[in-house]
């Protein structure tokens, strides 16, 4: 998590400032991260919480001012921007940004963030297999491992797809944000959706070879599905940008990306919680509520898009206002599947939890 420091105590606080007339908060959040910490990239519309400080004004009056907090995915650090002469701004592990802050409620809501280190998902080995490493017992856990019932690497293979969506979504959202890269862009979401089809197909086989398995067949089975189905539309979203030589995108478009950046990143937090139910059952409920809200979000948006879209081509320029239309189409397919994904999490909560 990137924070910067303040002009006058020069303590550690995330960019917020008052939003214009006008402005929806996400981009006013989204300017002041680029003012006050020169980044830039997919701000979600759906706020993370809320927290409250006390600032003192000019005027000598100690105030308290309540501050709705909107993750961006950073996609560019500038290397010039506003106020990079009056602050100073610094990367953290969400554990040492939730330390440096002094508000305890930001300091919360930085802790809830999320902590889970999914990136390492493809690198994990099964537990017999690191004990034997760790004890120079290879060939004795080897022979002993062989008399087991296979069980499997189901974990492993659900946190690898997670990896999948979050890369592809972020690739989506640089996409949106135009600029002369598109075409590297939608090459990666499709080489990703690859990666993710070579990792449905080993689970789909894995299902089949396995005498013993986490959860049920078919909670396995439809879960890896819904997060392939994030990823297929997702491939389908820019292979219709490509087809169709689109290099201006709506607002609307852009915000409903965010929401998709911010999804893919709760859905790969959720995955290794799944290796224990019992133990992460409430924070796999709080990350799945979350999903579910951000859906509702999204079909405003959605909705409000197409309207717009609409108005603005639908008398004028139909082809333009068709294509519009399938490209919010997928976009709202790649939320819902996010939203299928919580939903088969919540029914695995419920029968293991």
């Amino acid at each position: 998590m990137l924070l910067v420091t303040s002009r006058e105590t020069r303590r550690w606080v995330i960019p917020k400032g008052n939003a214009a007339p006008g402005v929806a908060l996400h981009n006013a959040a989204a300017l002041e991260a680029e003012e006050e910490a020169g980044v830039c990239g997919a701000v979600c519309p759906t706020p993370l919480g809320s927290y409250r400080y006390r600032k003192r004004r000019g005027n000598g009056a100690s105030l308290m001012i309540d501050v709705e907090v909107f993750p961006l995915a950073v996609s560019q650090e500038l290397d010039h921007w506003k106020e990079q002469d009056q602050r100073e701004r610094r990367w953290f592990t969400l554990a040492d940004a939730a330390d440096a802050v002094e508000e305890s409620d930001l300091r919360d809501l930085i802790r809830s963030f999320g902590a889970s280190e999914f990136k390492a998902a493809t690198r994990r080995t099964g537990m017999l297999g690191a004990v034997a490493n760790t004890s120079g017992v290879g060939s004795m856990f080897a022979w002993f491992q062989r008399l087991l019932p296979k069980t499997g690497n189901f974990f492993e293979l659900f946190e690898a797809h997670a990896v999948t969506v979050v890369a592809a979504a972020d690739a989506l959202a640089r996409l949106l944000q135009g600029g002369p890269a598109a075409r590297d862009h939608i090459r990666e979401v499709i080489e990703r959706e690859h990666d993710a089809d070579n990792i449905i197909r080993e689970v789909l086989q894995t299902v089949r070879k396995t005498f013993l398995t986490p959860f049920d067949r078919g909670a396995i089975t439809s879960l890896i599905g819904a997060m392939d189905d994030a990823v297929d539309e997702m491939q389908a979203a820019v292979n219709a940008i490509d087809l169709y030589e689109v290099t201006e995108f709506d607002q609307e478009m852009r915000d409903m990306t965010a929401i998709i950046v911010d999804g893919a990143r709760l859905t790969a937090e959720a995955m290794p919680l799944l290796r224990d139910v019992a133990r992460n059952g409430v924070r796999l409920h709080e990350l799945t509520e979350r999903l579910v809200r951000m859906e509702g979000h999204a079909d405003d948006i959605h909705a409000a898009g197409v309207k717009r879209a609409f108005k603005e081509y639908g008398a004028t320029d139909t082809l333009r206002f068709i294509v519009s239309r399938e490209i919010y189409k997928h976009l709202e397919r790649i939320v819902d599947a996010l939203e299928d994904v919580a939903n088969e999490i919540d029914g695995i909560v419920i029968d293991h939890a």
